[in-house]
Order: structure tokens, then sequence, then C-alpha cells
């Protein structure tokens, strides 16, 4: 299978960087190579780009997407929490512009023995983005205590019956290990009411989500990342992020604004006396979305918001 993913707001992500032709940017998340083919095309003779992922099947694909721009590219292996070490060992100080997909890509959904998807029966529980981790989906499901898997069905899946789909899962596995996403997702909704079931999403949908996360260490890479990028951009350099879910969003949007004004004195102070100064400005207000036409033609993009925030 090829490795596919429709890029989510593509030219508004790309346009928000105001790439430079000798400019060097790096995709913190490179997938398939979709956003970085449209960098490569604005860059000049001096320009560079360097892509980062964490997923071997999406090295190889962005390897032979962008084989016209191989002089201009260079593709790392790595997670971008690492962005630092993998710029300083490219010997690389600062560049002009970093950006996120922080989506799954539409190749690790749709590639059963991926496991990410809740909506094939017999496919491992295995979720891992990058394979040489030794730590599955199923590690997590069949290991982690009654009150852990409440609390990061909770917290990253945002889902009121959390309390109940952790009981089930601790019950159901003290028969036998739950190996499979279909034995997952049917244990999932005997923990829901079927009134509920009628009339919601898929009811696996933010534990399936929730177990991802906390696999992968999602919020955790973001929030450690995010004032290490904007650190690495020079003047006028901008960090481009796409979100999917409230809490990455929440996120990126909070810090964002914390670099703009990180000033901690209290508001009856004629002046500033903590020595915080502002890294930048946010250049989105409010997170731009995807057109009705790109959600028509890709539903993933639904949940979908940029925000940008440029360096001073």
């Amino acid at each position: 299978m090829m490795f596919e993913h429709k890029s989510v707001l593509l030219y508004e992500t790309i346009d928000s960087l105001n790439v430079k032709p000798d400019g060097i940017y790096v995709d913190g998340t490179l997938g398939g190579g979709g956003h970085a083919l449209e960098v490569c095309k604005r860059l000049g003779t001096y320009g560079r780009l360097i892509g980062i992922d964490q997923d071997g099947d999406a090295i190889k694909a962005a390897a032979e997407r962008l084989k016209d721009y191989e002089d201009k590219v260079t593709v790392v292996r790595s997670n971008y929490e690492n962005i630092q070490t993998v710029l300083k060992d490219l010997g690389i100080e600062k560049v002009d512009g970093i950006y996120l997909d922080l989506g799954v890509s539409s190749y690790q959904l749709d590639k059963p023995e991926r496991g990410f998807t809740y909506r094939e029966d017999d496919a491992p529980l295995d979720m891992r983005m990058d394979q040489r981790n030794e730590q599955t989906a199923a590690d997590i499901i069949n290991s982690y205590s009654e009150f852990d898997l409440y609390r990061i069905i909770r917290d990253y899946g945002e889902d009121k019956f959390a309390k109940n789909i952790a009981k089930h899962i601790v019950r159901a596995r003290q028969g036998k290990p739950i190996e499979t996403t279909g034995e997952l997702t049917e244990i999932i909704k005997e923990a829901i009411p079927a009134r509920v079931r009628a009339v919601g999403g898929h009811p696996s949908k933010r534990t399936f989500q929730a177990i991802r996360i906390e696999l992968n260490k999602e919020l955790e890479v973001l929030n450690k990342s995010l004032d290490t990028m904007i650190d690495l951009l020079n003047p006028g350099g901008r960090l481009s992020i796409i979100t999917f879910h409230s809490l990455e969003d929440r996120m990126v949007k909070t810090r964002f604004r914390t670099n703009e004004n990180p000033c901690i004195c209290p508001s009856d102070f004629p002046v500033c006396v903590c020595g915080r100064k502002s890294k930048g400005k946010v250049i989105t207000r409010k997170p731009i979305v995807p057109s009705e036409e790109e959600i028509e033609e890709n539903k993933r993009s639904k949940s979908s918001k940029l925000r940008v925030f440029e360096r001073i």
C-alpha cells in the first residue's frame, strides 16, 4: 500500500510560512511529504528543507516524493522533540520556519496492521507511530491499572464514560489478554449505553485517541517542544501548527500567547519588573480552519485548526 496522506490546510499552512527562496525550513512531521513538496516548489537555489518523521514508511515515501528536490532536502528519522539536536548535527543554528501537521496519516489509519483504526476487527492493537518502540497499545490496555486507564480515557479522550470503559477493559482482560482492535471495540460498546451509541459517533473513537496519545506521548512531546521551536526561529521566522483535537489546540494557543506576552507582573504594577521579554507575536488570533470545499473532499480535515506564531 502506498503511503498516502491528503495534506490538510495545505496552501494555508505553506502561505503562513512566508517562504523565502533562500530560507531554511523544517517539516517536523514529514509524513508523505505533501506539505514539504509545496515548500520545495517555493525554494530557490540556496533554499533548504529539513524533514523529520519517526515513521519508517513515511521516510521512504517522502524521500521518493521529494526526489526531484533531493539537493535541497535532508530527511531524518527522528521525533520532532529532537529538533534542536537534529539541526545541530546538520550545522544549523536557526531556521526561517517550522511547521507541524499533528494528525495521524491516512496511511496509518487505513493500513489495518498498524492498529490505529477502530473500523477493523482483526487488526492488532499496535498504534505505534515509531515501530522501533517496544511498547504497543496492547501493552497499555493489558497492563495499566483501572485508574490509569480511566485517567487517560478521561483526559486524552475526553469521554464521559471513561470510568465505565476502564472498568469493562479490566474485567475483560481477566479472562484473556485483549489483542485486537475488534475485541477492544466490543468491550467499549458494552460500556456505553445503547441510547448514547445510537446518536453519537463511533463509540471507540475517543478511547482509541486516548490510547494513541498516551502510547506515543503526543501531548508530552508537543508541550516540551513548543518553546524550543520558537527559540530556533530567525527574526521574522514562523511556527505553523495544525492540530486535530482540543487538547493540542488549547496547548498551542496558550503557549503562543505566553510567548507573546510572558510578563507575570501583577496587573496594577506601573512597569514590568519580572524581566520576561516577548519572543514574538501570534499571527492567528483565531485559528485558520478548512473551507467547506476541503471538508467535502477530505472528511478527516473537519477538526483541523492552524495556528501561527512569528518570532521577533
